[in-house]
């Protein structure tokens, strides 16, 4: 997909033969990293606004592509919870400098949080829009059928509709069986930079108790959720993209930036 700011992308080498796709704007610290969804890539309306938003700001920011997501290289099929969270690790480790907040949606709410605990002295917060950590675990395999369920085990995929896509969702044996490895609710998360969630009640993917979970879950004290009591999954909405650059205009007052 090109992008549609008509820029094209530069790439971060990855030393096995894939690179990553990134956008990456100059500006003054905290920088914001936007950590896309299962599926999604960095052309999506939250990171085009949060890019416009960062500009008018003067605010550093990178948007990027996992392995086998938009731009980058890799077929999608290759990629694991651990492999999208080393991209975003390496994102974050050679495309920025100094402080970040980390904006993670759906999927990338659960790899901004596996970044930020292993960078914490680099994450001075975090923002998550219907944040799906352990959402492979608890919100497909906890949901599957036993027909489904042996159908992975059995062919190592299982091909899903799609409400945002015309193409299956293709849900790997390794997607899940990886996803285990990087649990984060079932234990107490050892992250203590504040923590915004921003959740729709009508989300049909990730439901609004999901939030609640990683609250209960999270060590830091300064977490706060704001439930959207028409808000979608997306959360794209003209309304839900204002609240999101009003929370990163709050934090950043907040911590100084």
């Amino acid at each position: 997909m090109s992008d549609p700011i008509g820029e094209s992308p530069q790439y971060l080498e990855r030393g096995d033969g894939h690179r990553l796709a990134y956008h990456r704007t100059a500006g003054r610290s905290p920088g914001v990293v936007f950590l896309g969804g299962f599926r999604s890539d960095m052309t999506g309306t939250k990171a085009l606004t949060l890019e416009a938003w960062a500009r008018q700001r003067g605010q550093a920011f990178l948007r990027f592509d996992y392995l086998g997501h938009g731009q980058s290289s890799g077929d999608f099929e290759e990629g694991t919870i651990g492999r999208w969270a080393e991209d975003a690790i390496a994102a974050l480790d050679q495309l920025t400098e100094g402080p970040q907040i980390l904006v993670g949606s759906s999927m990338g709410g659960w790899l901004m949080l596996l970044a930020a605990r292993a960078r914490p002295e680099r994450v001075v917060g975090l923002i998550g829009l219907a944040p799906a950590p352990d959402f492979t675990e608890d919100l497909l395999w906890a949901d599957f059928t036993q027909e489904q369920r042996d159908q992975i085990l059995t062919d190592d995929r299982l091909s899903l509709p799609s409400e945002y896509d015309e193409e299956p969702t293709i849900i790997t044996r390794a997607l899940i069986e990886d996803g285990r490895n990087h649990l984060l609710l079932d234990k107490p998360l050892p992250l203590t930079c504040p923590l915004r969630i921003l959740q729709g009640r009508q989300d049909p993917d990730v439901p609004w108790q999901h939030a609640l979970r990683l609250e209960e879950a999270y060590e830091g004290d300064d977490v706060q959720i704001i439930l959207i009591k028409d808000g979608d999954h997306r959360l794209s909405r003209e309304q839900d993209l204002k609240l999101l650059t009003a929370q990163l205009d709050r934090l950043l007052q907040e911590i100084g930036g």
